[in-house]
């Protein structure tokens, strides 16, 4: 392979840095790379980033055990992850957290986890939060379910 450094660039992520952390929106540094044989080029992020996702795989972790798991409210959820207070069109509701579990159970999110559970985005939410705990480690059993499935993604492409 030949391949060379191409510059950085520059990534929003969005949600608390650390269980029971308020949410904030950083800016992260991304290393690009260039194939010089065919000319393509490639991001190699942090590895709390999540491909084509604003929000950290953590803070998404954090959603999914909050709604699934601890059952709260959308805009209860929503105000422990997201900095943006705007609710749009439609308060009460956070297209989000549904798009995620639906991208959970697809594969196409936490695709380490193989969530194999049918029914409603809610169910998979939670039983993706439910395997992201088992990712925390042993030292960690003893706080609430949401931090250790915030900790467990860390584990989990």
């Amino acid at each position: 392979m030949r391949i060379h450094g191409h510059g950085l660039v520059q990534r929003q992520q969005r949600g608390p840095p650390g269980p029971g952390q308020e949410p904030r929106t950083q800016v992260l540094a991304c290393r690009r790379y260039q194939c010089q044989s065919c000319g393509a080029v490639w991001t190699v992020l942090p590895a709390s980033a999540v491909a084509r996702k604003h929000f950290s795989g953590a803070a998404i972790a954090l959603a999914l055990a909050l709604w699934g798991l601890c059952g709260l409210g959308v805009e209860q959820v929503r105000g422990l992850v997201n900095d943006w207070k705007h609710t749009g069109a439609m308060p009460g509701h956070w297209r989000s957290l549904a798009r995620w579990a639906k991208q959970v159970a697809a594969g196409s999110l936490f695709s380490a986890l193989e969530v194999h559970v049918e029914g409603d985005a809610r169910t998979v939410a939670a039983r993706a939060a439910q395997v992201l705990c088992g990712h925390a480690a042993p030292s960690q059993r003893g706080h609430p379910l949401a931090w250790q499935a915030f900790l467990g993604a860390s584990h989990v492409s």
